[in-house]
């Protein structure tokens, strides 16, 4: 049956049930792939693929369960050629000299941040971001891509053996073996910090901006822990420790003779984030980069910097500042 030959209430029925998801659907397809703009690329192929098959649904689930299935498999397709996306801290150890030659690495897939803003409305970002921890994504990349996809649709969709068996293509017992070996292999790399909720989030990033901006050292000291570790991406070297991360934000993040970096908050994976700004030789500030920071207890355990103004943007806030 052609596309033309579809009932009209049945594509409209479509539109708006992607159009409800879509949202979700991002969040689902970048803990698969670890990019942002591959999610948004795969659910677009989802709305595609689904528009293509719709004819042959049968109605034997929802239409959200069928469009989790495809995009499911969309992913799938797409990672048929894995490169693991990593942060710096998942390729080798920390750098033990704040001097240390910081060099950009573009032959790697680096993982990257998910803003908040396209979660969807707050009530639903509440429910999804402890599923898009940096910490977590970078996790999940780890582990062969089925074993990643039952994972994700049982314990964050919370599908049934069955269901995931039906949308992978195997049997019950292979799935329960992919989730055996998933949950090992989590409970290994996972950290599993949580959230102390967002008026602490909130109060330490405050501080944080506030004695950045400042270029306030002894401020900064005082919202991180000791072993706070500072990552940016596309760089492979990264610090960890109070010994080595202060002198390296003293020298080379502050804004020196740029005049100091500005920082705006926002969010992204769930957790607090800034946009970065620095002064260009016009003497404009542009966006540079998006910091998003892990906060355990009470203060800040790192931060990670992806580089670049898309990142910025995408997270809702200014390319440049008056």
């Amino acid at each position: 049956m052609s596309s033309e030959a579809i009932p009209r209430e049945e594509t409209e029925q479509l539109r708006d049930e992607f159009s409800s998801l879509r949202p979700a659907l991002v969040a689902h397809c970048y803990r698969m792939t670890g990019s942002y703009q591959d999610a948004e690329d795969a659910v677009q192929e989802t709305y595609l693929r689904a528009v293509r098959g719709l004819a042959a649904f049968e109605g034997r689930s929802s239409l959200k369960t069928w469009l989790y299935r495809i995009a499911t498999n969309t992913c799938l397709t797409e990672l048929k050629h894995p490169r693991r996306r990593v942060l710096p801290s998942g390729i080798g150890a920390p750098a033990d000299d704040p001097d240390a030659r910081v060099f950009t690495d573009d032959a790697r897939a680096w993982l990257e941040p998910l803003p908040d803003a396209v979660l969807g409305d707050p009530g639903e970002v509440v429910v999804r971001r402890e599923a898009v921890r940096l910490a977590l994504i970078a996790a999940l990349q780890h582990l062969p891509a089925r074993q990643r996809a039952a994972f994700l649709l049982r314990e964050v969709l919370s599908w049934s053996a069955a269901e995931i068996a039906e949308a992978l293509g195997i049997s019950v017992p292979a799935v329960k073996s992919l989730l055996q070996r998933a949950r090992a292999r989590l409970d290994e790399l996972d950290p599993g910090d949580r959230s102390p909720g967002p008026d602490v989030e909130q109060a330490l990033l405050d501080r944080y901006i506030a004695a950045f901006e400042a270029e306030d050292a002894a401020g900064i000291r005082a919202v991180i822990h000791d072993d706070f570790s500072l990552e940016a991406v596309p760089h492979p070297v990264w610090f960890k420790g109070l010994a080595v991360c202060l002198p390296f934000i003293e020298r080379h993040a502050f804004g020196l003779a740029g005049g100091p970096v500005r920082l705006l908050p926002t969010r992204a994976n769930g957790q607090p984030a800034a946009g970065s700004y620095r002064r260009d030789a016009a003497g404009v500030l542009r966006a540079e980069g998006l910091w998003v920071y892990t906060v355990t207890g009470d203060r800040f355990s790192g931060a990670v910097k992806f580089v670049g103004a898309g990142f910025v943007t995408a997270a809702g806030l200014p390319e440049r500042l008056a």
